[in-house]
């Protein structure tokens, strides 16, 4: 699971950006699918499990904070 790894890695401005870059990935696929031009059906479900990472992490940290205060 590199993946996760470099994910970790990363800022929050960092995975922020990443997630907004995702997302509109994750658009334009959906509009590929919806217009069959859709080369790599497969980048769908990995768009959206990175998305899911991203958010998981962003809440680990988020209650990390809320605990240290």
């Amino acid at each position: 699971m590199a993946k996760i790894d470099d994910l970790k890695t990363k800022t929050d401005d960092q995975l922020s950006e990443s997630l907004g870059e995702l997302k509109r990935e994750q658009f334009n696929l959906r509009f590929q699918a919806a217009t069959n031009q859709l080369e790599k059906p497969s980048r769908i479900r990995e768009v959206r499990r990175t998305i899911a990472q991203i958010k998981t992490l962003q809440a680990e940290r988020a209650r990390r904070v809320q605990a240290e205060a």
